[in-house]
């Protein structure tokens, strides 16, 4: 993988709505049209969908923004304004995405995930839509919406059946090549691989065969769950693996490394300080290099040589039957789930912003006061019937707003009081 980035930000920018129209029909031989501005369209969303096309977030290292179109103005005799377009956001399946505090937005686990990150502005409603029995010339018309404009921090965290973990230098490179089709570099020093690559093993006959994702991640060292090394960049990769394959360099002593079993200590030492629940994840624990392997096979559920071919066949098997009772274990824990998705509420909050000065937040109350013309009467009763519509002038009271105080709501400041 080229140029992995598995840490990116990403500025999500929806479109704006458009505004709606102000119009009369004027026709010959029609009498006191009456109104019939359009409305605006909706601002385009921007959608998060997770791909198997994309492997990396390199393309949001250098370019991160991110934008839908905005919607069209309505116009006269009643034309609505087309809706803006949407865009689809690829990312690699595995992708988490926080907003700028670090709560969870989205987790995209599966191909095909999608993900509503920045909601495009509603459209405002012309002239047309305000016509009552008691408001026979609507002189005014709403203003579109701004859409949603965010940054998020995105993180990979690859989608792999198996991750190989060890030392540096300890043949997860190797290994992975010799049984997949997977090249990554490698050589005689530490720290070889910098970057996670991933093979597809595939086991069994035609009938039975059983294909799983083996992951090779950068060696770990004591100390990467603290940040030491290289590990600690890579350990998340580790998080959704269904199996582990903890590899032992057997041939370590004659070269001045640790020993087998200290490797072993460290190892399960780490995944335990980054993810305790690691440690319940099945587990093979393979003694490698076995060709030169001096002491430490009695620590190993099995040896293997890569470079000879020793074990690596009967290690295929035992991870495609490990990776065959998770996925069932997990389609039974998952069965009969019903996943409930309820909105945000969209409530009113009222803050003090000085003495005598308030300020009300809230997306419905500064869409209620969204009016083309708020110096029109009519205008300014609409807003004031939205507001009670909505509690805001309970809410300023039990604040403690006083006759004469400013309130301030999205571009419309006026003076509190009894009468509003």
């Amino acid at each position: 993988m080229p140029g992995f980035v598995d840490q990116a930000q990403l500025h999500a920018r929806a479109g704006d709505g458009g505004a709606g129209a102000v119009s009369w029909r004027r026709e010959a031989h029609v009498d006191r049209g009456g109104p019939d501005g359009g409305d605006g369209g909706h601002g385009g969303d921007v959608w998060l969908v997770a791909s198997v096309n994309e492997s990396s977030l390199l393309g949001f290292r250098d370019h991160p923004f991110r934008r839908a179109t905005d919607g069209v103005h309505g116009s006269g005799s009643k034309r609505h304004g087309a809706r803006g377009k949407d865009i689809e956001v690829p990312v690699p399946v595995g992708t988490v995405v926080r907003d700028r505090d670090g709560r969870l937005v989205c987790d995209l686990d599966h191909e095909g995930a999608r993900a509503l990150v920045a909601e495009g502005g509603q459209g405002g409603r012309g002239n047309a839509r305000f016509l009552s029995n008691r408001r026979r010339a609507p002189a005014f018309a709403e203003q579109g919406e701004k859409g949603q404009e965010l940054w998020l921090n995105m993180e990979l965290k690859l989608m792999a059946d198996v991750a190989l973990v060890g030392f540096p230098n300890a043949g997860k490179s190797t290994l992975i090549s010799t049984v997949s089709a997977a090249k990554p570099k490698i050589a005689d020093y530490p720290f070889t691989t910098l970057e996670p690559h991933l093979g597809v093993v595939r086991v069994g006959g035609v009938e039975d065969a059983t294909e799983f994702v083996m992951a090779d991640i950068p060696g770990l060292v004591e100390g990467a769950a603290d940040g030491k090394g290289l590990g600690h960049q890579f350990l998340r990769h580790i998080e959704r693996a269904r199996v582990l394959v903890v590899l032992l360099d057997l041939g370590a002593p004659e070269a001045g490394g640790e020993n087998p079993a200290d490797q072993l200590r460290v190892l399960l030492s780490e995944l335990g300080s980054y993810r305790p629940e690691l440690l319940e994840r099945p587990r093979l624990v393979v003694g490698s290099k076995a060709d030169i392997a001096t002491d430490g096979a009695g620590l190993s559920d099995l040896v293997l040589s890569a470079a000879t071919g020793q074990g690596v066949g009967v290690l295929v098997e035992r991870l495609g039957a490990l990776v065959h009772e998770a996925r069932t274990a997990a389609v039974a824990e998952t069965a009969g789930e019903v996943v409930v998705h309820r909105p945000a509420p969209e409530g009113v909050d009222v803050r003090r912003a000085g003495s005598g000065a308030w300020v009300v937040l809230g997306r419905a109350a500064e869409r209620a006061v969204a009016l083309s013309d708020l110096n029109d009467a009519g205008a300014q009763a609409e807003a004031v019937r939205r507001l009670r519509r909505l509690g805001v002038d309970r809410a300023l009271a039990r604040a403690g707003a006083r006759d004469g105080d400013e309130v301030t709501i999205g571009a419309m400041t006026f003076t509190w009081g009894d009468d509003v």
